[in-house]
């Protein structure tokens, strides 16, 4: 599924303000607990850097590039 920042957003303001309900424009869910809105929250963020990455817009790994020297034979 597609999230969106929009989604990010609500879910964090939602956990700011004590609440466990959250409306994405004509839907609500109401969570349970507010761990299983902190999981909500960290699924939605996961799945924002995924979109990034498979567009481009977010690099993957970051190269590393080791250089060894020696002194002597």
């Amino acid at each position: 599924m597609a999230y969106t920042e929009v989604q990010l957003q609500a879910l964090e303001t939602a956990l700011a303000k004590g609440e466990k309900r959250v409306s994405f424009g004509d839907k609500t869910v109401e969570y349970r607990s507010v761990e299983e809105l902190k999981d909500a929250i960290r699924e939605v963020k996961r799945g924002l850097l995924e979109q990034a990455a498979a567009s481009g817009l977010w690099p993957g790994a970051p190269r590393q590039i080791r250089i060894t020297t020696g002194k002597g034979f």
